[in-house]
């Protein structure tokens, strides 16, 4: 499969026909470039809060409420799009009222408009004590015409059991949003590890760039990676396809599910097929007097 991941910005919009043309060429250039896999970020769905004007945009509980309201639209629209240009489309994931709570959620669109929907299972500090949002439902497993696809949004990468719960994932989709360079690379060497250990291959998307006018997406670094484990058909670092950094654009790489099957079959190593091995020596370790 030909898989695109990106460094997306996300911009103050105020008007609903500015967004869907945005997103229409975004995932018309990259299904022009043969992708058949398109990756947008977490919380790249907080571009919404800004049809509601820029006080509402602005405000934490405003963002959220907007981005919640706006979202089933916003999930019909990359649906059409899915369906036109005949790719999967993960959508930016953005806040989304659940019941009595919220939660970070992302759209996996098919060719045939269905779609299916991943909540971030962890949050991060600031999700937890500034925003309220809460772990959503369960993990899931999309069983797709490219492979089986799983989503660990941003800080899920971050923890090996949820990569093991996808461990007959070939691809395993990593958005996310950080504001630091230090949170890009928690996210990256998450990725990168997740890769190795589950011998997939694992793709990161980033938003970038500065809007004042956007509520705790204001500023963010990243860059589109596509990665894999450094074994027989992967480069030996380990990175498939890596975007500048900072700039906001597709990466592209082709992904061979052969080179998947193949590594976790015959791999120089075989960390997948080894994982049991921990258990019975992942309890309390002896402690040894040293002096």
């Amino acid at each position: 499969m030909k898989i695109a991941t990106c460094a997306y910005h996300p911009q103050f919009l105020p008007d609903w026909q500015d967004y869907e043309n945005k997103i229409t060429a975004w995932v018309a250039d990259a299904a022009g470039q043969g992708a058949e896999l398109l990756v947008f970020p977490e919380y790249a769905g907080m571009e919404l809060a800004g049809l509601a004007g820029a006080e509402v945009s602005a405000d934490l509980h405003g963002s959220i409420r907007a981005a919640s309201e706006h979202f089933p639209r916003a999930v019909d629209l990359h649906a059409k799009l899915a369906k036109q240009h005949g790719v999967y489309i993960l959508q930016g994931s953005a806040p989304v009222q659940d019941g009595d709570k919220v939660v970070n959620r992302a759209a996996f669109l098919a060719p045939s408009g269905d779609a299916g929907f991943q909540d971030k299972q962890i949050m991060t500090r600031f999700e937890r004590e500034e925003w309220g949002v809460s772990g959503g439902g369960p993990l899931r497993l999309f069983d797709t015409a490219l492979g089986k696809v799983g989503v660990l949004i941003c800080y899920d990468c971050e923890f090996p059991d949820l990569a093991r719960a996808l461990t007959e994932a070939d691809v395993i989709l990593v958005p996310s949003a950080t504001e630091a360079l230090a949170g890009y690379w928690r996210v990256r060497i998450g990725a990168m590890a997740r890769a190795l250990e589950q011998q997939c291959v694992t793709v990161m998307a980033s938003l970038t760039g500065k809007d004042d006018r956007l509520y705790a997406v204001e500023e963010d670094t990243g860059a589109g990676g596509i990665f894999g484990p450094p074994d027989r058909g992967f480069p030996s670092d380990g990175v498939i396809a890596l975007g500048r950094h900072d700039a906001a654009e597709w990466t592209l790489a082709e992904v061979d599910l052969g080179a998947i099957a193949a590594v976790r079959a015959d791999g120089v190593v075989l960390n997948r097929r080894h994982w049991e091995e921990q258990s019975g020596r992942d309890g309390t370790p002896e402690t040894v007097s040293l002096r």
